[in-house]
């Protein structure tokens, strides 16, 4: 049975992922207002943007350096603030010359959030004795949404910089109510077994796991990088039915993540990772063959179901990997989210131009089906020692 202290890092860590959702959200759907606030091509917002996964890449591998000696608790409270006054400082930020600067802080510090968040997950799954993680991932995904339905709301009445700033007076607050209550290192770690100094944690076990984080992510960065794309110039959607596809995934992922706790108790993880690489496959074969938008709509909704099951699944896995309870391996393969989003922003798209929208997501097609291959990797032994 879980102690009132380990009910207490639970709703904390919720919080958690929830300013996450919130933070980011806020964010990513302001991408189109401050391309025309600061004037820029669709190529110089792009190459702009990659700043985030590129920085938030080297925010997670020094979060698994950082939290291996002071624990995830201590990075979480000087992290996630800083993702909030970021997600300010953007709306703020009269120039380009001075977005860029923020853009990196924010990279870097939702890295660190990221892998410290997961840490901190995988700790309350590891003194519950029982799945978890799929609950704190449904909750980054309600608020994401908020987040989304905020914007939307307020776009239209209030400045960028207020529609960006209010949402952050939310997640600052939840922040400052979870830091105290997370795990501290020594109950972060109770009941793992202790690294031997001067030894590193092995790659080979954890690259089942980072593969498969990247090939989601490929797909995740399809959906939603060309979602619309596809729907208007392959399908010739109107303006009203254009972002249903992207609805369509958003709304099955967080259905799934609902239950998914409860499926993975009673089936295992590598079971449900390897269906829900099954039925992504299946959903990308649907859009890239998809005849009409009632479809490809389905088929879109099928690759959430599909992808939303893999990411928590790798971040248990990873977790049961370290008995030592470092993080090291979470961070590793949080590091992957960022590596799959960039590769698959630039295959897709490299593939839609040369040969077509449909042909374009015939790459995350490919990588779905090799989930399933790799999914036996999320049951693994639990390492012991070093290699």
């Amino acid at each position: 049975m879980p102690s009132p202290r380990d009910r207490q890092a639970r709703f904390a860590t919720f919080a958690v992922y929830a300013v996450q959702g919130l933070s980011f959200a806020t964010l990513l759907t302001q991408v189109a207002h401050l391309q025309d606030k600061h004037g820029l091509s669709t190529g110089a917002l792009t190459a702009l943007l990659l700043i985030v996964p590129v920085f938030a890449g080297v925010g997670s591998v020094a979060a698994g350096a950082f939290a291996a000696r002071l624990g995830s608790r201590l990075l979480l409270r000087l992290a996630q603030p800083a993702v909030a006054v970021a997600v300010v400082l953007a709306g703020l930020a009269p120039s380009v010359t001075l977005l860029v600067p923020v853009l990196l802080l924010f990279g870097v510090a939702v890295g660190a959030v990221d892998a410290g968040m997961n840490m901190q997950g995988v700790a309350v799954e590891r003194r519950y004795g029982r799945a978890v993680l799929n609950g704190f991932h449904c909750l980054w995904s309600v608020f994401s949404l908020a987040g989304a339905l905020w914007v939307s709301a307020a776009g239209d009445g209030l400045p960028l910089e207020a529609v960006m700033a209010i949402p952050m007076v939310l997640a600052v607050a939840g922040s400052l109510y979870a830091g105290p209550r997370l795990y501290a290192p020594d109950e972060e770690r109770a009941g793992t077994v202790e690294r031997a100094a001067g030894t590193r944690f092995p790659w080979g076990p954890i690259i089942p796991l980072c593969l498969a984080m990247g090939f989601l992510y490929v797909g995740d960065a399809a959906v939603s990088n060309f979602s619309t794309v596809f729907m208007q110039d392959e399908l010739s959607a109107d303006a009203r039915v254009i972002p249903l596809a992207y609805a369509a995934y958003q709304a099955t992922t967080l259905l799934v993540r609902l239950a998914g706790d409860v499926v993975v108790r009673r089936y295992g993880p590598a079971a449900v990772v390897r269906l829900g690489g099954a039925i992504a496959t299946l959903g990308f074969l649907g859009i890239v063959l998809a005849p009409g938008q009632p479809l490809a709509i389905v088929a879109f909704g099928l690759t959430g179901v599909g992808l939303s099951v893999v990411a928590p699944q790798s971040f248990s896995a990873a977790g049961r990997l370290d008995p030592s309870g470092t993080g090291v391996a979470i961070a590793r393969v949080n590091l992957f989210n960022y590596v799959g989003f960039i590769v698959g922003s630039a295959l897709v798209g490299g593939l839609a131009d040369a040969a077509g929208m449909r042909v374009g997501f015939a790459a995350p097609l490919v990588l779905a089906a090799a989930i399933v291959v790799l999914a036996r990797g999320f049951e693994p032994k639990a390492v012991t020692s070093p290699r």
